[in-house]
């Protein structure tokens, strides 16, 4: 890791009720992730004593883009976001492979990687081993498909996924409690899980973040990255055949095809739409 980069803060700014906007901070410099809510990061940059330099946009949702017009009204900062959502307030349009260069920061540029599924047009952004994935990744999880599909949703898990294993995961929402819980729900004999629920309930329970995750934990824990794996095809098979038809939102009884990852993936974010454990 570069001198600047090891020297890098990267700091979660609590908004609304479980949203992280994220601040990367070097000096007296701080770039935003995500501003859902002007407010606090106002009053985290007061604090801090820091100029605010540049905002990345994950998507479109309101709680992640809901400060951008009153920060960039005190600070005419660049905008950065997808190309494929219209997102008021952004001045640089990205797409796949797209670089953004903030060397106040990084010295690697931030690679855009395009991870539709949450969104239609949901952007990744990735530099050294700091990832910020939005809603698409979560700790133990993933996001709903609001707007696109199965296939493509858990492609862009993949494609994630595939990134190296000490690559740290900065999603924006503080979902992990929940998300272990259903994890344990589908696979429940995993040992590596395990270990983890108990290590995020005492963070929790310190009211310590239990973000950054990093790509090898989610790889071993995480459900929607494991839908090939044999417990977890069984799994979404045995909730699948007892689930009445008529609670479906996806699929028919008896349409998944389990051989194929992305149906268990889709019987499983099915699942979890549901759950209530």
């Amino acid at each position: 890791m570069s001198t600047k980069n090891s020297m890098l803060e990267i700091v979660p700014i609590p908004a609304f009720a479980d949203n992280y906007i994220w601040a990367l901070i070097q000096d007296d410099h701080c770039a935003v992730v995500d501003p859902g809510d002007a407010e606090p990061v106002f009053a985290f940059l007061a604090a801090r004593n820091l100029t605010l330099d540049a905002i990345l946009i994950t998507h479109h949702h309101a709680d992640h883009v809901g400060g951008v017009a009153a920060l960039t009204a005190r600070w005419p900062v660049p905008v950065y976001g997808p190309a494929a959502e219209n997102i008021s307030g952004v001045t640089h349009v990205l797409r796949e492979n797209d670089r953004v260069a903030l060397p106040a920061f990084v010295d690697e540029p931030f690679r855009v990687m395009e991870v539709p599924g949450h969104t239609s047009g949901h952007i990744a952004y990735v530099s050294g081993d700091i990832l910020f994935c939005g809603d698409t990744l979560f700790a133990a999880g993933c996001g709903r498909m609001f707007e696109g599909t199965a296939q493509q949703l858990h492609g862009s898990l993949m494609r994630l996924a595939a990134l190296p294993g000490g690559t740290r995961v900065f999603c924006t929402h503080e979902y992990t409690l929940s998300n272990v819980r259903f994890a344990l729900a589908v696979d429940g004999e995993n040992c590596a899980l395990i270990e983890r629920s108990f290590v995020e309930q005492e963070r929790r329970s310190r009211g310590v973040p239990t973000l950054p995750s990093n790509i090898g934990l989610e790889c071993a824990t995480n459900p929607f990255l494991r839908c090939a794996e044999p417990a977890l095809v069984q799994s979404a098979r045995r909730h699948a055949e007892r689930t009445p038809t008529t609670t479906r939102t996806t699929q028919s009884a008896n349409a998944f095809d389990f051989s194929d990852p992305t149906a268990v993936f889709a019987a499983l974010r099915e699942w979890k739409n549901d759950y209530r454990g």
